[in-house]
């Protein structure tokens, strides 16, 4: 369960900062396979796996999480995972898992989340968040572990406090007015290492795990450094009874240990997955 301090923090700011998350015999692995994704040529990857260099903001290395046990394993980690359970009333799915290299040259990541293209798109408002019985809820949740440091001045993770909560649309100019083009999209000729007043800067160390609502406002500023990359696993939660039934490759989920498998099913919402039972999950190999 989340401690009291975390429950208030996150409540009032829609994420948290978890440090020293990963120990070493548990991120050098990660690091490891991280990088035998990265230096695997596109032609000899698993089934399923696939490498996307071209995407504007960062390089993405799809289904990093299913690539090996190292990276499988953070999905339902200890520190985690009793606080995942608490924000899905013990109702997660998994719905995605990639990792995001952020090297020097790629564009600013305008600031954006799922709540405000819902409201844009005039969506139904199926994104929930609230308090209930002394305990929050969030239905759209993104968890970051970190693989590599991020130091102040470097760039990456940004946010707007609270936005998770906003009563207003936040206009595409607020704080950064040229990050979008006319029409509405991505300026992706605009850089920029700036942190106007309300928006906050990630510095994670690696093995730290930013959590964060969805519903958050954020974005990633210009990578500064040119002799190093930001690198981290994106694991995307959801409830269990919301989402694409069948999101994975069956060459990755062919990978995956029934344990895991078990995690990205779609169930009912009255349904009860085996592995919430459980205070640790240690993956069948």
């Amino acid at each position: 369960m989340m401690t009291p301090e975390q429950r208030y923090f996150f409540d009032l700011t829609g994420y948290l900062h978890l440090h020293g998350v990963l120990s070493e015999s548990e991120l050098r692995p990660a690091q490891d396979a991280a990088q035998r994704y990265i230096d695997t040529p596109p032609d000899q990857l698993p089934e399923g796996f696939r490498i996307d260099l071209n995407r504007e903001h960062f390089n993405w290395y799809l289904y990093a999480f299913a690539f090996d046990k190292a990276l499988e394993r953070l999905t339902m980690h200890p520190q985690t995972w009793p606080i995942l359970l608490e924000l899905t009333g013990g109702k997660p799915r998994l719905g995605g898992g990639n990792m995001m290299v952020d090297v020097h040259g790629k564009p600013f990541h305008p600031l954006h989340s799922g709540r405000e293209s819902a409201l844009r798109k005039g969506q139904p408002g199926w994104r929930r968040s609230f308090v209930k019985d002394g305990k929050i809820y969030n239905n759209d949740l993104v968890f970051f572990f970190y693989l590599t440091d991020v130091f102040p001045g470097d760039g990456g993770l940004i946010v707007v406090p609270g936005s998770h909560k906003a009563n207003f649309l936040r206009e595409h100019h607020y704080f950064y007015p040229e990050s979008y083009t006319a029409d509405g999209g991505y300026n992706d000729d605009y850089f920029s290492t700036e942190v106007p007043e309300g928006v906050t800067n990630f510095t994670p160390r690696a093995g730290d795990v930013v959590i964060m609502s969805e519903h958050l406002t954020h974005g990633a500023l210009s990578w500064e450094p040119k002799d190093r990359d930001r690198r981290f696993l994106t694991l995307r939660y959801g409830v269990q009874h919301i989402g694409p039934s069948d999101p994975f490759p069956d060459g990755v989920k062919a990978q995956l240990s029934p344990e895991t498998l078990e995690l990205i099913a779609v169930r009912d919402f009255k349904d009860h997955k085996e592995i919430t039972t459980r205070d640790t999950v240690e993956l069948t190999l």
